[in-house]
């Protein structure tokens, strides 16, 4: 059973435009109020970019991996995914699923002492009367895990900077320890363990594009599991 829960937005008093979006229908909330929403993407548009948040539970690491995988299959290249949350919060789970949603098939494993893993973009599934030359092929993965990262300088050291501005996906595990160096587009998803099984996971989408693709990602996610 997939679930969003309620949402909760205060002091909204510096926002230009506040508007919770459930399904096809926007509620506005004047700024300096207080709203509580069951469901939909809330979105706060300010003077910067754009930032729109979801909310899930994921009752258990197959649903996680499910999730991730609904993200993977609206990639088309240059996303900059950042995953936050203790050990054991799912995020390298999460980002197996993406990579299925990414036609990915080589086992995704957290690269934990060499801080990237690379994966090449896979050819889409082959379409009724689509010949192999016609297959698109994706983006690739690049799998970021920063556990381990004293200084956040050292990505600039390594040349890893290019990686967030290129053409390829960017999934970059314990991303809080470096968030001065991401770009101001992004997507962000915050994990954090409820029960043994139970995660929730709070996706904030900063900029136009992000934004819709997390508008993308909930109807899908819905659409798919019928909740």
């Amino acid at each position: 059973m997939l679930s969003t829960v309620a949402v909760v937005v205060r002091n909204c008093g510096r926002i230009k435009l506040h508007c919770a979006i459930i399904g096809n229908r926007f509620v506005s909330a004047p700024c300096g109020c207080q709203v509580r929403l069951k469901g939909g993407i809330v979105t706060k548009q300010t003077q910067e970019e754009p930032i729109g948040t979801l909310d899930i539970i994921s009752h258990g690491s197959a649903q996680t991996q499910r999730l991730g995988m609904r993200l993977g299959e609206l990639l088309r290249g240059a996303e900059l995914i950042l995953l936050d949350g203790q050990l054991g919060t799912g995020k390298t789970t999460f980002t197996q699923g993406l990579a299925q949603g990414m036609h990915i098939t080589e086992v995704v494993s957290s690269p934990t002492f060499t801080l990237l893993k690379e994966y090449a973009g896979q050819p889409s599934p082959q379409g009724e009367g689509e010949s192999v030359e016609e297959r698109h092929i994706g983006p690739a993965l690049y799998h970021f895990d920063l556990y381990r990262l004293d200084d956040p300088e050292e990505i600039l050291d390594l040349g890893f900077e290019d990686y967030f501005y290129g053409s390829g996906v960017c999934v970059v595990e314990w991303a809080e320890k470096a968030d001065l160096l991401w770009p101001t587009e992004h997507l962000r998803i915050r994990m954090k363990m409820m029960s043994e099984t139970k995660r929730g996971l709070l996706f904030i989408a900063t900029g136009t594009r992000y934004c819709e693709l997390l508008r993308q990602f909930q109807k899908n996610t819905y659409a798919t599991t019928g909740s």
